[in-house]
């Protein structure tokens, strides 16, 4: 129990480790993230400073075959770790699977071989406290039973309470035999804390699915008798009163109650479908209904974390672990989301309601649950890290999670302002809102220098869809080759980081001003450099594919030696040498020449005008970059800003191509007659080019392909272009 209501809820962790099966394919993500296969990820998740761990011991994973000899030692190794780091784990057994594939959630034999297994890892590691049998049964069994997302892939109330029954005995039976080795051992059971509102005609509804919800711990805890609200429905179903009969004498209350929340857990029904998309429309067999998130809809009742929380503790009075708190958006939304379930811990704690526990989840990024794991390939989804390029980069939520674990507050006025859950823009219909209009977040803003480019613009426009702040200057604000003019700039707006989007950017005519070309691209940067490390404000500045010479033939990566042959990227090379000079902790970011819907004077739009006007149009046929999508450069570019990066990054459309083959491609999408496209070599040009300056990252790997970028194009400009 609580030792003291002001100490704060401990900070634990997990990795995402469902293994579920969709017809015969199994998906795993822990070798997904990588978890299974390199040390450095359990490494970097135990500098986090959590207490516990959520820690995967899976019965798909470890014993495929059946009565198969199971190899314990990658086991071993990891769970040695853990007790060095003095990390206490939670064993799981059965994430959102189905079991090998000697048996499913539906076969009667279900049970007791799970129950089986769970005494073979109760024999092997008889010290484990804490375990988790079997992860959101309920949860589980609608999307297995009743929703048929996954296996065995039925849509029925009768398999879906048959596949919850079977989960709920295999995890009494495991824990009596767990009990046998380890009779300390205790039950942490886990289950999503979703509640349903509605309109009044739908209220019976959602009272049936607010019973529903509490199944899984009704049945456990031995309190599903006759008097249950939803025992009839049960009999109606076929269920005996004697398979009721075995959680009534078998109680098996959970120790703690592991309450997983999302901002998708909270339903709301409404019986107007005129009002919301046609994705959320759905039915029972008496009414038709729109089935949204409850976030989307003003809500007038008590609603929210907080409130569910209240309500688990009044039913069962057993002390709670958060044990799921993760959201997919921004990195800044992400650490709101966070600092805020912290928030509402420590709230409850202080009126007496003992949450335990955080858990950060899931550290290492998921797969697929933007599609509920049912579509491939699966979409990645970062977490504390960010496992894309294949080791793990902490993100500025693993900061969060960091500080919290360590009680520090520093960076807290970094995201002191509202997600996007709290603002009047989540509202799917617009009900004439009695909530004030939002502010502007407040906070340090931004300080984005390049008020009359493209990538300045951009990225204002940008940290204004994401509620940073940010102030937007030119020159006459801040002449970055005049060291007073940065450093009075820098003292009026008090910035927490500087985005520097200015500088010269024509490589001709650099040829014959290099004195101003240098000026503005290296001057500025050292100058930039000198005012943001002396005052600790974090700086991200942009050079080009052009420092390189394209004569390794492929693509560069950081690690690449600079060789320019031209002006302008001798401009880009000297600004990259006075950053690592005079501010090591800054952002350089390198890309190729970038394109996007909000600035007429890109290559795609200038060659697609052309093109309409029935023009012919030139394009180098022997020279290969990485095209770059403006919106994409910039949202990486903010969160690698956000994640503290330091150091030279690449930063381009994933893949190589020559101007010539992207107008082709361009014009192909858009639906233009391609053939006035004329190749033409990079001779045209006064200044030189990289044969091929293509690039690639072995830092990070955050851009959509090439492809990617021209179809986010053409999305946003097809009424203007087409």
């Amino acid at each position: 129990m609580i030792q003291s209501v002001n100490r704060l809820p401990e900070i634990w962790g997990g990795v995402e480790c469902t293994i579920n099966r969709t017809g015969d394919d199994y998906h795993d993500q822990c070798a997904l993230t990588g978890f299974d296969t390199d040390p450095a990820c359990l490494d970097e998740i135990l500098r986090l400073g959590i207490k516990r761990m959520r820690f995967p011991i899976l019965w798909e994973k470890l014993q495929p075959v059946e009565n198969s000899p199971i190899d314990w030692k990658p086991v071993v190794s990891q769970l040695a770790r853990l007790k060095e780091a003095c990390v206490c784990p939670i064993a799981g057994l059965l994430h959102h699977g189905s079991g090998p594939r000697y048996t499913d959630l539906l076969r009667e034999d279900f049970p007791e071989k799970f129950a089986l297994y769970a005494h073979q890892v109760a024999l092997q590691f008889p010290e484990i406290e804490f375990y988790t049998p079997i992860n959101e049964p309920l949860t589980t069994a609608r999307f297995s039973g009743l929703y048929g997302h996954w296996y065995p892939h039925k849509k029925n109330d009768v398999s879906f309470i048959r596949i919850l029954l079977n989960e709920l005995k295999a995890t009494v039976l495991a824990m009596q035999l767990i009990r046998t080795v380890n009779p300390a051992a205790r039950l942490l059971q886990t289950e999503d804390l979703g509640k349903t509102y509605s309109t009044g005609l739908l209220d019976y509804q959602a009272r049936f699915e607010n019973e529903r919800r509490w199944l899984t711990f009704d049945i456990l805890s031995g309190k599903f008798d006759a008097g249950h609200p939803l025992w009839e429905y049960f009999m109606r179903l076929g269920i005996t009163k004697e398979t009721m009969l075995f959680f009534t004498d078998n109680p098996c209350p959970p120790n703690i109650i592991g309450a997983n929340y999302y901002l998708t857990s909270e339903r709301y029904l409404h019986d107007d479908l005129t009002r919301y998309p046609v994705h959320t429309h759905g039915h029972n067999s008496i009414h038709a209904y729109a089935d949204v998130e409850a976030v989307r809809v003003e809500m007038t009742g008590p609603s929210g974390l907080q409130h569910l929380l209240s309500e688990v503790w009044t039913r069962y009075s057993i002390p709670i672990a958060i044990t799921e708190v993760f959201l997919y958006c921004s990195r800044e939304e992400q650490v709101k989301w966070w600092n805020q379930v912290n928030g509402i811990a420590s709230r409850l704690r202080e009126e007496y309601i003992p949450i335990m526990a955080v858990t950060a989840w899931s550290v290492l990024g998921s797969f697929g649950w933007n599609k509920l794991l049912t579509t491939t390939p699966f979409e990645y989804e970062t977490g504390a890290f960010d496992m894309r390029a294949g080791n793990p980069r902490l993100t500025a939520l693993g900061q969060a999670i960091k500080a919290t674990a360590n009680d520090d507050h520093r960076d807290a006025n970094l995201y002191s302002g509202k997600g996007w859950w709290q603002r009047q823009e989540r509202y799917l219909v617009d009900a004439g809102s009695s909530e004030p209009k939002e502010a502007a977040d407040s906070g340090r803003p931004i300080v984005i220098i390049g008020k009359t480019g493209t990538l300045g613009q951009a990225f204002a426009r940008i940290c204004g869809q994401r509620h940073l702040p940010y102030i937007l200057l030119g020159r006459a604000e801040a002449d970055i080759g005049n060291l007073e003019s940065i450093e009075a700039m820098a003292e009026m707006y008090q910035p927490w980081a500087i985005i520097n989007a200015a500088g010269y950017v024509d490589v001709d005519k650099a040829e014959n001003n290099r004195q101003q070309c240098m000026r503005e691209n290296s001057l500025g940067v050292k100058n930039l450099a000198v005012i943001c490390a002396a005052k600790e404000i974090r700086l991200v500045c942009f050079s080009s594919d052009m420092v390189f010479n394209g004569n390794k033939g492929t693509a560069y990566t950081e690690t690449d030696s600079s060789c320019p042959i031209n002006v302008y990227g001798q401009s880009k090379q000297r600004a990259e040498t006075f950053l690592t000079q005079h501010y090591p902790d800054a952002l350089m970011i390198r890309t190729s020449a970038f394109y996007g819907p909000w600035d007429e004077h890109n290559f795609i739009t200038r060659i697609l005008k052309s093109l309409q006007e029935g023009e012919r149009v030139e394009a180098c046929y022997d020279q290969v970059v990485s095209p770059t999508y403006v919106p994409h450069l910039v949202q990486a570019s903010l969160d690698l800003l956000m994640d503290g990066t330091k150091g030279i990054v690449h930063l381009a459309g994933e893949g190589s191509i020559t101007w010539y083959e992207f107008a082709l491609r361009a014009a192909q999408i858009s639906g233009i007659e391609n053939a006035r496209v004329r190749p033409v070599t990079s001779h045209i040009f006064s200044a030189k080019r990289p044969s091929n300056s293509s690039l690639t990252s072995i830092r990070v790997k955050m851009m959509p392909s090439i492809e990617a970028g021209l179809e986010s194009y053409f999305e946003l400009t097809a009424e203007n272009v087409l």
